[in-house]
């Protein structure tokens, strides 16, 4: 693609259902640019490119994927399911958008890659978008592992590799949110992505039309422990938690999980004028403070006003019921069973949200 299209009709894939779907809808027409929200499903390459046909978009943005439910773990069982959405729906969608030369934006992960010897946990050194993938832990990691090289011979295509996201609010997909309601945490500085920062950049990056991959985080690297450390300092005072170790942690899981710094050289040096992106310490203290004034306006003083499923005094395994599950069960089982019933609270609906 030569010159930049004007944004003026966007059409997102993901924007009924989806979390950042939706956030991308509500931002889009903030901007006064017109949205239609997509009824085909990605796989269905017929139907998407009737779908392209009758709206005529100048942009798409593409925030459709599979992740499991309620996690990634689920992936693990349906692996057709996962490719089928995650590999050749978003390559079919890349494809139809290619032939009609319409820009594409794709919010991709960046859960591809692990901390290794050239890349040091603690070194500083992230890794770049010309760097190989190398985490395959999880069939999610994989799927994505493989859609990515070959998504980047598509020259219409903008690839942002966000990773665990964190918002405002109390939606059961904010990383904050949701490592709040674990019993056990593992304490890993990840670069992660602050997305009432970064999707206003993504608009910004589309409307340039810029295309390739970018590690969509805020620079730098926060630990889970930082993240808690901010939740109890501005929402919860009283919440505390308790970490584990990584091989701890294999033990309650299906599938690994993905711990990484991604460079964010490239993506500093590209963004357009007028927009700040703050380094990840920042970002989250004042993502956190939005949130305490977020939630005081609509719940009251924090934190006796919390939603029940997110308090201290309402954490699903308590210390009383937690030694009798280790007699019985011992550490490894009770976490296990913690996290299950943590899954089966997001699939009937955390604060407030069904997941369907």
């Amino acid at each position: 693609m030569t010159s930049p299209a004007p944004l003026t009709k966007a059409l997102i894939y993901g924007g009924k259902t989806g979390w950042i779907g939706g956030k991308m809808d509500a931002l889009l027409k903030e901007s006064n640019i017109e949205v239609v929200l997509a009824n085909a499903r990605v796989e269905n390459r017929a139907d998407v490119a009737k779908e392209l046909d009758t709206v005529k978009p100048s942009h798409v943005f593409m925030a459709a994927g599979i992740t499991g439910r309620p996690n990634i773990d689920w992936c693990e069982d349906h692996k057709p399911e996962t490719i089928r959405t995650n590999v050749l729906g978003t390559l079919n969608l890349a494809d139809l958008c290619l032939e009609r030369n319409i820009h594409c934006t794709v919010y991709a992960t960046g859960c591809i890659f692990k901390y290794d010897e050239a890349h040091a946990l603690g070194s500083g050194i992230g890794f770049t978008e010309e760097d190989t993938p190398n985490f395959d832990g999880s069939f999610y990691s994989q799927t994505k592992g493989y859609m990515e090289p070959m998504l980047k011979c598509y020259p219409n295509c903008m690839i942002l590799r966000v990773r665990m996201p964190i918002s405002d609010d109390l939606s059961h997909r904010n990383f904050i949110t949701k490592i709040a309601k674990y019993e056990r945490i593992v304490n890993i500085p990840n670069s992660m992505t602050v997305l009432y920062e970064m999707l206003p950049a993504s608009l910004a990056m589309a409307k340039k039309g810029l295309t390739g991959v970018y590690n969509f985080c805020n620079p730098g690297v926060i630990s889970h422990n930082e993240c808690l450390d901010l939740y109890t300092k501005y929402i919860d005072p009283t919440y505390t938690y308790k970490n584990f170790t990584v091989e701890e942690q294999s033990k309650v899981l299906k599938a690994g999980r993905s711990n990484n710094e991604l460079d964010s050289t490239k993506l500093m040096k590209d963004m357009p004028d007028g927009i700040k992106i703050n380094d990840i310490k920042t970002a989250v203290e004042l993502c956190m403070q939005r949130m305490q004034k977020n939630l005081t306006e609509e719940f009251g003083p924090l934190p006796d006003s919390l939603p029940k499923e997110v308090g201290k005094f309402e954490q699903i395994i308590n210390a009383e019921n937690a030694e009798v599950l280790d007699k019985h069960c011992g550490t490894a089982g009770r976490d296990k069973i913690h996290c299950l019933m943590v899954d089966v609270m997001s699939v009937i609906g955390i604060c407030g949200e069904t997941r369907m």
